[in-house]
C-alpha cells in the first residue's frame, strides 16, 4: 500500500468509492424506508379482520423481515465499512476534516446504528413469540433509529457541498467544531433530507416487490394482489414530490456549482452532451421507466408480476441511484468540501503559499531515487527491454518529483491509461504543448474552460516543469535512439 496516494490501475480510486457507495446507498436508504414499511405493513395486517388473509400477511411479513435483516444488517454494514476504508485512502485530508469536525455527530450516528442492529434482530426473532402490540413497538423503535441515522448522515454529506459561510469563517483556525450546528444544518440540509426521504420510501416499495413477486399468484391470489399493489403505492410520494424538492435543492446549491448543470444544458443545441447532461437524462429515463413498469406490470397485473419483473425494477433503481449519486459528486467539483478543499486535497487558502514554496515542500511522500517498481505502480506495462530504455530517463530527479506531483495533485481523479486517462487527454501534444496546458491549469484564470470542474495545479515553476517532464514521458516515451545520447552523456 502506497498511502496516501492510492493507485488503482485502470479503474481509479474514485470509482472504487463510487461502486461501493452506489450499492451501499441502495441498501442503507432501503434500511430507512423499509424500517418504516415493516411496522406500517404489520399495523395494516393487525387491523384486518381475523382470517386467512390476515394470517397470510403476517406470515409473509415475517419472511420479508428475514430478507430485510440479512440485506441491511450484513451487506449494509460491510459496504459502510468499505466506504470508510476507501475514502480514507483516496481522500485522507477530506476524511480527516469530516472526522474532526463531526466527532459528536459520528458518535450519535453509531449509537442509533447499534440500536438499529439490536432492534431489527429482536424484531425478526420474536415473530409470534411476544405480544403483537409489543412486537409492533419494537418495529417502531427500529424505524425511529434508522430515521435518525439518515438525519445525521444527511447533515455530514450536505456539508461537503455547502459547508456554509459561518463554518468557512472559522475553517483552519482550530475552532471549526464550535460551529458544528451551523455546518450540520447547512444550506442544502433540508431539501436533501426531504429528497432522500422520498427515495427511501420508493426503495422500500421496490425492495418489497422482490419478496412479493415470489408469492404464487395462483395459490394465493388475494395475498399477492394486495401486497403487490400496496408496495407499488410506496413509489407514488417519491415520484410526485421529487421534482419539486429537486428544484428547491438546486436553488440552495451555490451558483458556481449550478453552472455545471447549465454547462451541460447549454450544449444540447449544438449536439454536445456533457457528462452532467447525460446523467440528468439517465435519471429522467430510468425514473419514467420505473413508473411504467411498476404501474403496468405490477399494479395492473399483480398476479402475473414475477421475480424477473421485480429484478428489472431493482436494476432500474440501481441505475437511477448511481446516476443520482454521481451527479451529487459532480456538483461538488472542483471541490471535495465546498470552497474549502479542492478535490485533490489542497486547501483553498493554502494555494498561494504552495505556489510560492512548492508543492513537494509540504509533502513527505517524495522519491529521491528511481525504483523499477514505479513503472508497475503507475500502470506502465513495459517489456524488460523497454524498462531498460526507461531507466536512465526515469532516474532523473525531475521525473521522480513529477511522479510525486502527479500522484498528489492528479491521482485522486485521473489515471494514466484508465478512467479519465491523462495519457489520452494529452495524446498528440509535444512537451511544449503539455507545459502550456499545465500552466493554464496553474494560472486558473476566470475564463479557463477547466475552472468549473478542475482544481488548480499548485506549485512553483519548477513543479510545473517536473510534472511536464513526467507526463511528457508517458505521452511521448523516449525511443531507443533518443536514449543513446543521454546514456553517452552520463558516461
Amino acid at each position: 500500500m502506497n498511502y496516501p496516494f492510492w493507485d488503482i490501475p485502470i479503474l481509479g480510486s474514485g470509482w472504487v468509492i463510487g461502486i461501493i457507495a452506489i450499492f451501499h446507498v441502495m441498501i442503507s436508504q432501503f434500511a430507512v424506508g423499509g424500517g418504516l414499511y415493516l411496522p406500517l405493513a404489520e399495523r395494516k395486517a393487525m387491523r384486518m379482520p381475523e382470517g386467512p388473509l390476515r394470517d397470510a400477511w403476517l406470515t409473509q411479513l415475517a419472511v420479508y423481515s428475514k430478507f430485510f435483516l440479512i440485506l441491511t444488517a450484513v451487506f449494509g454494514t460491510v459496504s459502510g465499512v468499505g466506504i470508510w476504508f476507501a475514502i480514507g485512502l483516496t481522500h485522507p485530508e477530506a476524511t480527516s476534516t469530516l472526522i474532526h469536525n463531526f466527532v459528536f455527530g459520528w458518535a450519535m450516528e453509531w449509537v442509533f446504528f447499534l440500536v438499529e442492529l439490536t432492534t431489527i434482530a429482536v424484531y425478526y426473532t420474536t415473530w409470534g413469540k411476544i405480544d403483537p402490540k409489543l412486537h409492533l413497538k419494537v418495529g417502531w423503535v427500529y424505524a425511529g433509529a434508522s430515521a435518525f441515522t439518515l438525519i445525521i448522515i444527511n447533515g455530514i454529506l450536505t456539508f461537503m457541498l455547502t459547508p456554509g459561510d459561518t463554518w468557512l469563517a472559522v475553517a483552519g483556525t482550530g475552532h471549526e467544531a464550535s460551529k458544528f450546528w451551523y455546518a450540520f444544518f447547512n444550506p442544502t440540509y433540508w431539501p436533501s433530507l426531504f429528497l432522500r426521504t422520498c427515495v427511501c420510501c420508493a426503495l422500500a416499495g421496490i425492495w418489497a416487490l422482490i419478496t412479493a413477486s415470489r408469492i404464487d399468484g395462483d395459490k394465493q391470489p388475494e395475498l399477492k394482489t394486495s401486497l403487490v399493489k400496496w408496495s407499488v403505492k410506496w413509489l407514488v410520494p417519491s415520484f410526485v414530490a421529487t421534482p419539486f424538492i429537486l428544484i428547491w435543492y438546486l436553488w440552495m446549491v451555490p451558483a458556481s456549482q449550478r453552472a455545471l448543470l447549465s454547462l451541460g444544458i447549454d450544449t444540447i443545441g449544438s449536439g454536445t452532451f456533457s457528462v452532467i447532461t447525460r446523467i440528468a437524462l439517465l435519471i429522467i429515463i430510468t425514473s419514467a421507466t420505473i413508473v411504467g413498469v411498476a404501474y403496468f406490470l405490477a399494479y395492473r397485473n399483480p398476479r402475473d408480476f414475477n421475480l424477473s419483473h421485480a429484478i428489472a425494477l431493482l436494476l432500474l433503481a440501481l441505475m437511477a441511484t448511481g446516476a443520482g449519486e454521481y451527479s451529487r459528486e459532480m456538483l461538488r467539483k472542483p471541490y471535495v468540501i465546498g470552497r474549502w478543499m479542492f478535490s485533490n486535497g489542497v486547501r483553498v487558502p493554502y494555494v498561494a503559499r504552495i505556489n510560492q514554496e512548492g508543492y513537494l515542500a509540504h509533502s513527505m511522500w517524495v522519491w529521491n531515487d528511481y525504483d523499477e517498481s514505479h513503472a508497475k505502480h503507475l500502470e506502465i506495462l513495459v517489456s524488460p527491454e523497454q524498462e531498460r530504455q526507461w531507466s536512465s530517463y526515469a532516474s532523473q530527479p525531475s521525473y521522480s518529483r513529477g511522479e510525486a506531483i502527479f500522484r498528489g495533485e492528479c491521482g485522486s481523479c485521473h489515471t494514466l491509461n484508465g478512467y479519465r486517462p491523462l495519457a489520452k487527454l494529452l495524446a498528440g501534444r509535444d512537451q511544449a504543448n503539455i507545459r502550456s496546458f499545465i500552466s493554464m491549469l496553474h494560472d486558473y484564470k476566470p475564463d479557463s474552460p477547466y475552472r468549473r470542474f478542475m482544481p488548480p495545479m499548485v506549485g512553483t515553476k519548477q513543479d510545473i516543469d517536473d510534472l511536464t517532464n513526467f507526463l511528457n514521458a508517458q505521452v511521448n516515451p523516449p525511443t531507443p535512439a533518443a536514449q543513446k545520447p543521454m546514456q553517452t552523456a552520463q558516461k
